[in-house]
């Protein structure tokens, strides 16, 4: 009886190595489900700055100064 036990577990110890640990499956299996929570949450929320052009758009323009108002500080 023993011997039939022994050869049944270690038939079955193989898969069971081979296989990641359930805790790991489950955090990246939450992993994927907030960032595609997160992904839909923003697509859904549109453009943060529409009037912002992306990296591409060159020039490296940062801004007039006369934007910028009077800054406190800077008379003296």
């Amino acid at each position: 009886m023993d011997e039939s036990r022994q050869a049944s577990s270690g038939a079955g110890a193989l898969p069971r190595k081979v296989a990641p640990p359930p805790a790991l499956c489950g955090f990246l299996l939450l992993l994927a489900l907030m960032f595609a929570v997160s992904y839909a949450v923003g697509a859904a929320a549109g453009p943060v700055a529409p009037g912002m052009h992306g990296t591409g758009s060159g020039g490296g323009d940062v801004g007039d100064v006369e934007d910028m108002g009077t800054m406190h500080g800077a008379d003296h």
